[in-house]
């Protein structure tokens, strides 16, 4: 399949199917468009990734609900048609910078964390969510961060993974207005303390460029593509 084929498939086809889902509040398709590791020298996991989907439901045992239903088969079943290998995570959201929804066609840059070897989770979390979350608040030309704690992984269409399996314990959202922003961010001072300090907890950053598209959720109000 080519990439063409791929992204036309998921979104005009595989995305409709998943937006029935029930309890289904929010849905984004981030179609991958640069997976250079761009700005930073930090060391890069080996992820191949075509598209990272984003499920947003009200409670886990809403999520749990969506993927025991009907609409769910259906899902499942066009997944096979055009997906290969897939990986999926349970996450809860730290939003650290809100998007300004008046900000206008974004550069989204998305990034996977492996933690340092020997660090527990709840260790990873307080470094994280702490003072890294602060220093990278304080980028030039930020115009949104997010960041997502794994809490779950699952491999397939939902068969549990074990951590070396899915070594995954997050993943980043960045908002910038330009690539040539998201280079200036990452080459400026407070960069270098963010990186400096991700060195001590974070042994992979794997990044990737994408593209947003919203889908709205069957049964929701139109909203405005991201």
């Amino acid at each position: 399949m080519t990439q063409a084929e791929f992204r036309r498939h998921w979104r005009e086809v595989h995305g409709p199917l998943a937006a029935r889902l029930p309890g289904l509040r929010r849905y984004h398709q981030n179609h991958v468009v640069d997976n250079r590791q761009l700005a930073i020298d930090h060391a890069r996991g080996a992820w191949s990734i075509d598209g990272i989907s984003e499920l947003w439901f009200d409670s886990e045992d809403d999520m749990k609900r969506a993927l025991s239903s009907n609409e769910y088969k259906e899902v499942a079943r066009d997944h096979h048609l055009f997906v290969g290998p897939t990986a999926l995570i349970t996450a809860v959201q730290n939003v650290v910078v809100p998007v300004d929804p008046s900000a206008g066609p974004l550069v989204k840059r998305m990034s996977i964390l492996t933690r340092k070897p020997g660090l527990t989770p709840e260790q990873f979390k307080e470094e994280w969510w702490g003072f890294h979350a602060e220093a990278v608040s304080k980028f030039p030309n930020l115009m949104g961060y997010t960041q997502n704690l794994v809490t779950g992984r699952s491999s397939g269409l939902g068969q549990p993974a074990s951590y070396e399996a899915l070594p995954i314990d997050g993943m980043v959202e960045l908002w910038f207005r330009s690539v040539a922003d998201v280079e200036g961010a990452f080459h400026s001072p407070a960069a270098s303390v963010s990186q400096a300090h991700a060195l001590s907890f974070i042994a992979e950053i794997t990044t990737f460029l994408v593209e947003t598209h919203e889908i709205v959720p069957a049964g929701m109000s139109q909203k405005s593509n991201a």
